[in-house]
């Protein structure tokens, strides 16, 4: 029961569902949150694919539409959350000062024009992606989308438990300190899981996952030395920002799968 409330609070933080459920913020319920952070990603995914299929299969839609109503729907789906923290961390990085001012942009509810066009940036990005991907849609490619947001929490949860903080204060913090990297045990099992049920139902799907979990891997180590290079550590905004950039980044890679001829 304490597992699934710990999801519940993943649903409240990180969703536009509106959940009207009162849960403790204790350490056992935050630390049950930050071990089913991939099921969240695998939530969101499995919607992503399912949309997209039905789009594709089920409606007139010219492929153009197509992706403009999954992309929407992926900001829609998490309220701009992690885009909000992108816009900070672009801010703060574009301002190149120290980690203590960084720190103090990131805090400002202000967003200014390093913010503005990151952001035009990065959604301008996952578009050109996805349009190209539902071009050449097959059915691994249905399997692939799942896989995009569970692994950009396994690098938020990763990210949240082995990189210090940059402050003592926020809710990065009181996640990391309820958790800690016992929590991250779950997360293999989860990626092993997945990938079997996938080989499965489509043994062609191996090789384009183990890829796209390299990508992921690559983002994670990026993010590790930027975030302590660029903030001195990681916050609440840089942990969002590391979401988006991940996306972006496997949604590139399963273009490039595409074009690659691995599709």
């Amino acid at each position: 029961m304490k597992v699934i409330k710990g999801f519940i609070i993943n649903l409240q933080f990180f969703t536009a569902l509106p959940i009207h459920m009162e849960i403790p913020m204790d350490r056992e319920h935050l630390r049950n949150a930050a071990g089913t952070f991939p099921v969240l990603g695998l939530l969101l995914g499995g919607f992503y694919a399912v949309l997209l299929y039905a789009l594709v299969e089920w409606t007139p839609l010219s492929p153009l539409a197509v992706a403009f109503f999954l992309w929407l729907a992926m900001i829609a789906a998490t309220g701009g959350l992690h885009l909000d923290g992108w816009m900070d961390a672009s801010d703060a990085f574009f301002s190149y000062r120290d980690h203590e001012r960084r720190l103090e942009i990131m805090s400002d509810s202000r967003t200014g024009a390093f913010g503005v066009l990151s952001v035009i940036v990065l959604l301008s990005a996952r578009f050109l992606f996805i349009y190209e991907v539902v071009l050449m849609l097959n059915p691994v490619a249905y399997i692939l989308v799942i896989w995009i947001p569970f692994l950009s929490r396994c690098v938020m949860g990763a990210t949240l438990f082995t990189i210090r903080a940059a402050k003592q204060s926020g809710l990065a913090v009181l996640f990391r300190e309820a958790g800690g990297v016992r929590s991250l045990w779950l997360y293999p099992v989860y990626f092993a899981v997945l990938a079997a049920i996938c080989f499965m139902a489509e043994p062609a799907s191996l090789w384009p996952v183990l890829i796209l979990a390299g990508a992921a891997a690559w983002s994670y180590v990026f993010i590790r030395r930027g975030a302590v290079a660029w903030f001195g550590g990681i916050t609440g905004d840089v942990l969002g920002a590391s979401v988006e950039g991940t996306e972006v980044v496997l949604w590139m890679t399963l273009w490039l799968l595409h074009y690659s001829a691995m599709l």
